[in-house]
């Protein structure tokens, strides 16, 4: 495929520093500026240079008008694009879909270390879709109109329960309506399909795992399987649900990220 224009926002260190680069992969639905409201800044000012790039068909990235034809394939070469731009091996750090592309980009490309926030389980998102659709019988519905932007309290209050902890007023999610987008539907229907992947011998590198305490899609009880998978190191963030980065607590997974960061050394 010829290579597209990847979009990306960059936080320069706000002090000098030889801490190696963080390179922020976002998830699914959304585009690189959930990142750039509270963490890229935080991480900017603790001395990191901090890159967060919009996938292909997100964002200000080529490729909208194709958006279905990609596939996590597609979204690992975006990311390895990236990494081949830095002088230094950066740490990757992925959320929900981005943890996914991180766990195979790592397969493929050397990186320093990786975070996954609220990764996908080690048995693809299938068994999520089946729980909320019990759960939540007009889910797909209100976030597909979600996604197309087409905004009502019903589908804010819904995506408040789902994505967020009980402490988010939905009001306040108004102002991340810029940031989301509709889905790949290859995408979408690779994820549901994970559980029946081929793993090969994964590289023996630092890894964290970190979730919400209240996340009701990836739910913490599936965590460990994950870390396991990595021998990673574990973090819940309490009282947080699965947007940790937008979350009312979001400097607490911020501050737990750079704990870990740092024992690590970095």
């Amino acid at each position: 495929m010829t290579p597209r224009k990847i979009h990306s926002i960059h936080r320069p260190p706000q002090k000098h520093s030889n801490k190696p680069p963080l390179l922020f992969i976002h998830g699914g639905y959304v585009n690189a500026r959930c990142w750039d409201l509270h963490f890229l800044p935080y991480f900017a000012a603790q001395g990191y240079d901090c890159h967060a790039i919009d996938l292909s068909g997100h964002g200000l990235s080529e490729g909208r008008d194709c958006l279905d034809y990609f596939g996590l394939q597609d979204y690992i070469e975006d990311a390895a694009g990236a990494v081949a731009g830095f002088d230094h091996p950066p740490i990757v750090i992925g959320h929900s879909m981005g943890a996914a592309i991180v766990e195979e980009l790592v397969l493929q490309t050397p990186v320093e270390a990786a975070i996954l926030l609220s990764p996908v389980p080690t048995i693809g998102t299938l068994g999520a879709v089946m729980r909320l659709s019990c759960s939540y019988p007009q889910f797909f519905v209100e976030i597909l109109r979600l996604s197309r932007l087409e905004i009502t309290e019903s589908n804010l209050l819904l995506m408040r329960n789902i994505y967020f902890s009980p402490n988010m007023p939905p009001k306040d999610l108004l102002t991340y309506t810029h940031m989301i987008q509709e889905e790949s539907q290859r995408a979408v229907t690779e994820l549901m399909m994970m559980a029946w992947k081929l793993r090969p011998q994964r590289p023996k590198l630092p890894v964290l795992v970190m979730g919400g305490e209240l996340d009701l899609l990836f739910p913490p009880s599936l965590l460990p399987f994950v870390a396991r998978r990595w021998q990673a190191d574990l973090e819940i963030v309490p009282d947080t649900g699965h947007v940790l980065m937008l979350d009312v607590k979001w400097e607490t997974a911020a501050q737990q990220m750079l704990a870990w960061l740092k024992k690590r050394g970095y």
